[in-house]
C-alpha cells in the first residue's frame, strides 16, 4: 500500500495509473472517488483513502457519479499476493461467496469464518461479505446500463436476497434509485448480448496479445484475430461465449452471451485474466528499467502476460502439447474438441464457436485409439485428467499455487516447465520466468553479454512479463530471418 502522502500527490496528479489500486474518499462530501477524478482536489485534511471500494463503501461513503469508481481497473496487488487475501479476493471475484457463502469461501481457504473476516478486515479494511457486496453492485450496475432485464431480475442475477435489498444497497453506494441509474442508458449490443467495458492502465499491447491467442486458438472453442478474441465458457450455472475487442478511452468491449445473467460477474473476471486487464505497466517497466533491461521493455510497451479462463483446460492443453510445436498441438486439441467438446445451444453459438472444451472427465476417458500420440504421452495426460476429475489438484482461482505446482510436479510426466506454464497462464502468476525454454535462451543471449538468468531475478515479482518479452523478441527474429 501506497502512503498517505504518495495516494495523494497521485490525487493531485490526477493520475490514471492509480485507478483501482486505492480510493479517495472525501469527508466533507461523503463521497468516494478514483484518484483520477476531474473534480476538484479535495484539502488534504478532508480526505481518507481505502484499499478497496468495499471499504470506502463499508465506512459510509457513496460512489462518485462523475468517476465512477465502481469501474475502475482491477488492482494487480491481487495477483502478486499468494496469501490467504490474495486468494480471497480471487475467489470473490469468481462470484464464490454468492454460490457458497462466507462458511464455504472460509472452508476453501482453510479458515474459520471469524479468522477469515478479521484477516481481510485488518487487511483491507473490510469483510468478505462486504467486499461480496461490492461486486454484486458492480454487477447489478453493468446489468442496469447493458441490458434490457427487469429491476427484479437484474437484482436475484446479481445475487441480492430481495428486492429491497437490492434498492437499498444501490441507494446506499450511488446516492441514487436503479431506475434513475437506468435513465439515459440503453443495450448497445445485439439482441442476446451484453455488452461491457473492461477499463485497464494504459499502454496495453492488444495486437500482441491478439495475436498470441490467434497462434493458439483451437477451433471451436476459440477464434482469434488481429483485433478480436472470442471463446467459449463454462461457467457455475451454464455455458456462455464472450468476445473480445478494443474499446474507446482505455477499455475493452466485452460481448457476452450468458446462460444465466448470474454469471456475469465471473465471466467479467475471466475476460479481466485473459487479457490481463489488471496489469500496471508502470511498476512492470520500472522494475525492468532497475534490473537493467530498461531496452527489453521499451521495445514492447504495454506487454501483457496472457491468462486463460479455465485451468482445467489449460493443464490439459499444456500437458498435450509437452515437447510438439505449437501447431501440432493445435492439431491434436482440435481433434480432441471436434469428438469429444460439448456442444453450445445455438442461441449462444458466435461465427465458428460452437463448442465447449471437453471437462477432465470426458478426456481421461478418451479411448487410447482416438490419441495420435506416444503412450507415455497419453498415459501423463489421462493421469493428469484423473488427478483433476477427482479433484486431488486445486487449481482454482483461490488455490495455493506452490501447493498447486507441487502436486502437478509429483504426476509422471510433468516437469518443471509445465508446470511454471501452467503458474503463469492458469494460476495467474506474474512472477514466472521459464529459464530452460529454448527460445528464451536464444533471446536472452541476443541481450548484451552481461545479461543473464540471474539478472531477470531483479524483476520481480513481475518476471511473466520478462518470459513474454523475449518470448516476443525471438518471434521478431525468428519472422525476420
Amino acid at each position: 500500500m501506497l502512503t498517505a502522502d504518495q495516494c495523494y500527490q497521485a490525487v493531485q496528479g490526477r493520475d490514471r495509473r492509480f485507478d483501482g489500486m486505492f480510493f479517495t474518499a472525501v469527508r466533507s462530501t461523503g463521497i468516494f472517488c478514483r484518484p483520477s477524478c476531474p473534480a476538484r482536489t479535495p484539502l488534504r485534511p478532508n480526505v481518507d483513502f481505502y484499499r478497496t471500494a468495499a471499504a470506502a463503501a463499508d465506512a459510509g461513503y457513496r460512489a462518485c457519479k462523475r468517476c465512477r469508481p465502481d469501474s475502475s481497473p482491477g488492482s494487480p496487488e491481487w495477483d502478486v499476493r499468494a496469501d490467504v487475501t490474495g486468494r480471497a479476493m480471487r475467489l470473490i471475484r469468481d462470484g464464490f461467496v454468492d454460490r457458497e457463502g462466507v462458511s464455504g469461501l472460509a472452508s476453501a481457504l482453510g479458515y474459520s469464518s471469524r479468522q477469515l473476516g478479521r484477516v481481510l478486515q485488518a487487511e483491507l479494511g473490510a469483510g468478505p461479505l462486504a467486499i461480496a457486496r461490492n461486486e454484486r453492485v458492480r454487477t447489478a450496475r453493468t446489468l442496469i446500463e447493458s441490458s434490457a432485464l427487469t429491476m427484479s431480475e437484474i437484482a436475484f442475477a446479481a445475487g441480492f436476497r430481495s428486492i429491497r435489498q437490492f434498492n437499498d444497497t444501490m441507494r446506499e453506494i450511488y446516492g441514487t434509485t436503479p431506475s434513475a441509474l437506468r435513465r439515459g442508458a440503453a443495450p448497445t449490443g445485439p439482441p442476446g448480448e451484453l455488452v461491457v467495458r473492461l477499463a485497464y492502465r494504459p499502454p496495453i499491447d492488444l495486437e500482441a496479445v491478439f495475436g498470441y491467442l490467434a497462434a493458439r486458438a483451437v477451433t471451436g472453442i476459440e477464434d482469434a484475430g488481429p483485433h478480436h478474441y472470442t471463446r467459449s465458457l463454462r461457467l457455475a450455472h451454464g455455458p456462455a461465449v464472450i468476445s473480445l475487442r478494443p474499446g474507446n478511452r482505455d477499455c475493452v468491449e466485452c460481448g457476452l452471451r450468458l446462460s444465466d445473467s448470474r454469471d456475469l460477474g465471473s465471466a467479467v473476471a475471466k475476460a479481466r485474466r485473459i487479457l490481463d486487464l489488471d496489469a500496471d505497466p508502470a511498476a512492470i517497466s520500472s522494475a525492468l528499467s532497475r534490473a537493467g533491461l530498461g531496452g527489453l521493455a521499451n521495445s514492447a510497451p504495454g506487454v501483457r502476460s496472457p491468462g486463460h479462463s479455465d485451468p482445467v483446460e489449460l493443464v490439459i492443453r499444456t500437458v498435450l502439447g509437452q515437447q510438439i510445436s505449437i501447431a501440432a498441438a493445435r492439431t491434436h486439441l482440435d481433434r480432441l474438441v471436434a469428438g469429444h467438446g460439448a456442444e453450445l445451444p445455438e442461441a449462444l453459438t458466435l461465427g465458428t464457436v460452437d463448442r465447449l472444451f471437453p471437462t477432465a472427465e470426458v478426456v481421461a476417458a478418451v479411448p487410447e485409439g482416438e490419441w495420435a500420440l506416444p503412450k507415455r504421452r497419453i498415459a501423463t495426460v489421462r493421469g493428469v485428467a484423473d488427478a483433476l476429475a477427482a479433484g486431488t489438484i486445486d487449481i482454482g482461482p483461490g488455490c495455493d499455487r506452490e501447493e498447486a505446482a507441487r502436486s502437478l510436479l509429483a504426476l509422471p510426466g510433468i516437469g518443471p516447465w509445465s508446470v511454471g506454464y501452467i503458474r503463469m497462464r492458469a494460476l495467474g502468476d506474474p512472477d514466472v520466468f521459464l529459464s530452460s525454454d529454448l527460445g528464451i535462451k536464444k533471446a536472452l543471449a541476443r541481450l548484451d553479454s552481461e545479461t543473464t538468468i540471474e539478472t531477470t531475478d531483479a524483476c520481480s515479482p513481475w518476471r511473466s512479463y520478462v518470459t513474454h518479452l523475449l518470448w516476443a523478441q525471438q518471434t521478431r527474429t525468428d519472422s525476420s530471418s
